[in-house]
């Protein structure tokens, strides 16, 4: 990446801002920087589904796609009109994501839940609250959406309030991320999740550099690349906790789960796959 303009110094730059015009002031001059110094050309690199991250600036690429995603976690623009926070992300290569009638958790993010009546009711989708994005076939972030659904299938308060992996911040809830709790340096070389969606299927989760014990696939199969809590979820719940970042209902085991206090927060889903045939 560029050593003249990043996500991070702009991220600091808004978090010290205390005016009413934070993009005129703030993200206009950066961006114009920004463009000049070809800063989304750059960010291209990651647009196309292949092994980037191991290819020499890949490490410094991944590390600015998770300062960026800071960024735009800062600026969600809900319940406000979009269109500055559209400005910026689409002069860097990016695109709104395309929406139908349909909900789909690879794009969507439940922010709300109205609980339909009948608890069979498959989740629909009611309102956009905020835009997604995507850079090429990468998700860079998804939109947040209101949705109607039996509790079946999302339960109000599990589905739009529990935490929600893989974020830093969200004005109505609670997150985990791999950066919090590090210094202020050391939170900075955390890597925004990769999920892909390509012509060949979709792809989740799938460059973890920093990972340890290289844990593969999320399957049955391998109760040991899981904790104890972890454990305790069905296999349906976990791959609902990686498709969708969050908890959809309470678990089946949720009074043996309650015998460890903060066992919501303690899940590390951040190098769970799915299982190759489901890719």
């Amino acid at each position: 990446m560029t050593h003249g303009v990043g996500a991070r110094a702009l991220y600091e730059a808004l978090m010290d801002y205390e005016g009413a015009a934070l993009y005129e002031a703030v993200v206009a001059p950066w961006l114009d920087r920004a463009v000049r110094e070809g800063y989304g050309e750059q960010l291209a690199t990651a647009a196309r589904y292949r092994s980037w991250w191991d290819e020499p600036g890949g490490t410094e690429l991944h590390w600015e796609l998770y300062a960026l995603s800071r960024v735009s976690d800062y600026l969600l623009p809900d319940g406000s009109p979009p269109h500055e926070y559209l400005r910026l992300f689409t002069a860097l290569g990016m695109t709104p994501v395309a929406y139908d009638d349909a909900f789909d958790p690879f794009h969507h993010e439940i922010a709300e839940v109205e609980q339909a009546e009948d608890p069979h009711t498959p989740i629909e989708l009611a309102e956009v609250r905020w835009p997604g994005l995507m850079l090429g076939e990468l998700l860079f972030s998804r939109a947040g959406v209101r949705v109607r659904a039996g509790a079946a299938h999302a339960e109000r308060g599990v589905a739009d309030c529990s935490p929600l992996f893989w974020t830093f911040r969200r004005r109505h809830r609670p997150t985990v991320d791999l950066s919090h709790g590090w210094g202020s340096n050391s939170q900075w070389r955390t890597e925004l999740r990769l999920d892909y969606r390509t012509p060949t299927g979709d792809h989740l989760n799938v460059a973890d550099t920093g990972a340890i014990d290289g844990r593969p696939d999320l399957s049955p199969e391998h109760p040991e690349n899981l904790g104890s809590d972890e454990r305790l979820l069905t296999p349906a719940e976990r791959r609902e906790l990686l498709c969708h970042r969050c908890l959809l209902r309470t678990p089946e085991a949720a009074d043996a789960l309650a015998g460890s206090p903060g066992w919501e927060r303690n899940l590390f889903p951040f190098e769970w796959r799915l299982p190759t045939a489901e890719h």
